[in-house]
């Protein structure tokens, strides 16, 4: 095994915090991982990791090494794509939100893996924050504004968003003809899972934004318990527009506080600020953005 290749095995070790993990991930065996570690310590003349029972930790050289490491090995790939041409191959571990997933990506995924044939995808779906180091993914996939500063987003598209309600509540509540006249209304209210609070709804008014949050019954973490708290009649929510398509389609949703919109919801592509980017994660995000402006050609914006 080559210097490099021990390289990509120290830094999966690092960020996985196991031994174990590494070897599953870079499908090689454990012990071929624990010897590899202890020739690359002895030759290097430092201790890389701290072994416990329970994890595996970077000491001090290991923490310097790493970063090295880290910087050498997206050179080398960035190197080896300018001169040889070659097509990006390897393993892409990425993190999808789920709507987002189904309705815009796993569609299109046949066309990827055609286009770059020896990539490889593990995906996994959360709306949560993702430790991307620590849990060994390459990049996310999320909508909303970027909350963590450790995290570098590229944008890959604006959706637009609508304030919607059933029939049922409306029939309840009345239909709002302003954001002012929302007093006497309640909403669902998303509870995100980086502040704990609930995301208030925001309008555009009079060139400017408006934010409130409205008296709610229910309270929800995730996108489909959301949608379906207001196909139940349990408030207003506010929602990218494609999201919910079928429902306004047959009558179970209503747009209200049309003249008042949200504004359009980002969706970017999330990555750590300190890994230089590789020549998957590169190929992928740009054929993310690449599908997301594909659609909003197809439908003219909406979404």
């Amino acid at each position: 095994m080559d210097r490099f290749e021990e390289m990509r095995v120290f830094i999966r070790i690092a960020e996985r915090q196991s031994f174990t993990r590494a070897s599953d991930d870079l499908q090689i065996p454990r012990a071929t991982v624990t010897n590899l570690m202890k020739r690359m310590e002895q030759r290097l003349g430092a201790r890389l990791l701290e072994r416990t029972t329970r994890t595996v930790r970077l000491t001090h050289d290991g923490e310097a090494y790493y970063r090295r490491c880290v910087r050498l090995i997206a050179d080398m790939e960035e190197a080896e794509g300018s001169f040889s041409n070659l097509a990006p191959k390897g393993l892409l571990r990425v993190n999808l939100q789920g709507t987002l997933a189904r309705h815009f990506v796993v569609p299109a995924l046949p066309a990827f893996l055609a286009r770059f044939p020896d990539i490889e995808l593990t995906i996994g779906e959360d709306d949560r924050l993702v430790d991307l180091v620590r849990e060994g993914v390459d990049c996310v996939l999320r909508a909303g504004n970027l909350q963590d500063s450790s995290m570098v987003g590229r944008r890959v598209a604006q959706l637009p968003q609508v304030t919607v309600a059933s029939p049922a509540y409306l029939a309840a509540y009345g239909e709002p003809a302003e954001p002012s006249a929302l007093s006497k209304h309640r909403a669902v209210n998303y509870v995100s899972s980086a502040t704990g609070k609930a995301v208030p709804l925001e309008f555009s008014v009079a060139g400017r934004e408006v934010a409130m949050v409205l008296p709610s019954a229910v309270s929800v973490t995730g996108t489909e318990l959301y949608t379906g708290s207001a196909l139940a009649g349990l408030g207003i929510v506010q929602v990218p527009q494609y999201r919910v398509a079928a429902e306004l389609a047959a009558g179970r949703l209503k747009i209200i506080l049309a003249d008042f919109p949200p504004p359009p919801m980002p969706v970017s592509v999330l990555y750590p600020q300190n890994r230089q980017l590789s020549s998957r994660v590169r190929v992928f995000a740009q054929w993310l953005r690449d599908i997301f402006e594909a659609a909003t050609a197809t439908t003219g914006g909406a979404l």
